[in-house]
C-alpha cells in the first residue's frame, strides 16, 4: 500500500506559542503528534523532544519492523504483538529523555507532553498513545476512536463516576492523567486495526477534537476531498469556533 499525508499546526487564538510537535513519514508509514503540557514550563520543548525521540527510535527499528511486517503479510499474526512492544518501548525511551532534560535544567521542571502515534505496515495500523491527543480512522461513513483520552474526566466516567451527560458539562476536560515527561516512567495504550485502501487516519490534538459535537464531524471533515483542504478546513473549524488552544491535525490515506 501506497501512503499520503498532510500536516497543519496552528497556534490558535488565546495562545501564544505553539506547543503541539508532530513529524509525518510517508515511506515508513509513520505519523506523529504530540501536545506540550506546561505552559511556561517549556510545554513546547516536552512536546518537540518526544516527537525527535520517538521518531529516532522508530528508525533505528525500521529494519525489525520490515521483518515483523513481512512475517504478517506471510499470515503471522503471531507476532503483531511485537510491533505494539516495540513502539511502546520507543514512547517510554521518549518519556525517560524528556523527565532527564526536565531534572538537569530547573526552567524546563514540570514539562511533559501527550503523545499519540500511527505505525501503518501492511494490512495493519498501530496506534500508540498517552494522554488527550487522538487518533480516528475515517473508512467511508465511519468512524472509529483507536484511542482513549487519558483524562479526569474519561477516568470518572469510565468508573461510574459521572455520567456523559454530566461529562459534557463539566469543568476541566483538559486535566490529562498520563503524560509524557511527567515522570521518568509512563503507562502507554496500544493497539492495532485493519486498514485498507480508501481509508484515511486523522491524528489530532485537544485543541481540535475538543470542539468536535460527534464522531459524524471527522468524516465530515476528513472523509474524502483534497487532504490539503481537509487539514485546512479542520484548523478552521477549530478557529471558528474559539481557537482557545494549539490546534494541530495530521490527515492520512491509504491509496491502492
Amino acid at each position: 500500500m501506497k501512503l499520503t499525508s498532510v500536516a497543519r499546526s496552528d497556534v490558535g487564538r488565546k495562545r501564544q506559542i505553539n506547543e503541539d510537535a508532530f513529524f509525518r513519514d510517508d515511506a515508513r508509514g509513520f505519523y506523529v503528534v504530540a501536545d506540550g503540557v506546561g505552559g511556561h514550563n517549556k510545554g513546547e520543548i516536552a512536546s518537540r523532544e518526544a516527537v525527535d525521540q520517538l521518531q529516532m527510535w522508530v528508525s533505528g527499528a525500521s529494519r525489525d519492523l520490515d521483518k515483523l511486517a513481512a512475517r504478517i503479510e506471510a499470515g503471522d499474526t503471531e507476532c503483531v504483538w511485537e510491533i505494539r512492544r516495540l513502539l511502546e518501548s520507543g514512547v517510554k525511551s521518549a518519556c525517560y529523555m524528556v523527565f532527564g532534560m526536565a531534572e538537569l535544567d530547573p526552567e524546563k521542571k514540570g514539562m511533559s507532553t501527550t503523545m499519540s502515534a500511527l505505525l501503518i505496515r501492511g494490512r495493519l495500523a498501530f496506534a500508540v498513545h498517552v494522554g488527550d491527543s487522538r487518533v480516528y480512522r475515517v473508512r467511508q461513513a465511519g468512524v472509529l476512536q483507536l484511542t482513549e483520552d487519558h483524562t479526569l474526566i474519561n477516568y470518572k466516567v469510565k468508573h461510574g463516576m459521572m455520567t456523559k451527560a454530566e461529562a459534557e458539562k463539566a469543568a476541566g476536560k483538559n486535566v490529562i492523567t498520563r503524560a509524557v515527561g511527567h515522570k521518568d516512567y509512563v503507562q502507554v495504550d496500544t493497539a492495532d486495526i485493519d486498514t485498507a485502501p480508501g481509508d484515511r487516519f486523522l491524528l489530532c490534538s485537544d485543541g481540535l477534537h475538543g470542539y468536535f459535537t460527534s464522531d459524524r464531524e471527522v468524516v465530515d471533515l476528513c472523509g474524502d476531498g483534497d487532504l490539503d483542504e481537509c487539514a485546512e478546513a479542520a484548523i478552521a473549524v477549530a478557529n471558528q469556533r474559539g481557537g482557545k488552544d494549539n490546534i494541530t491535525a495530521v490527515v492520512v490515506e491509504v491509496l491502492a
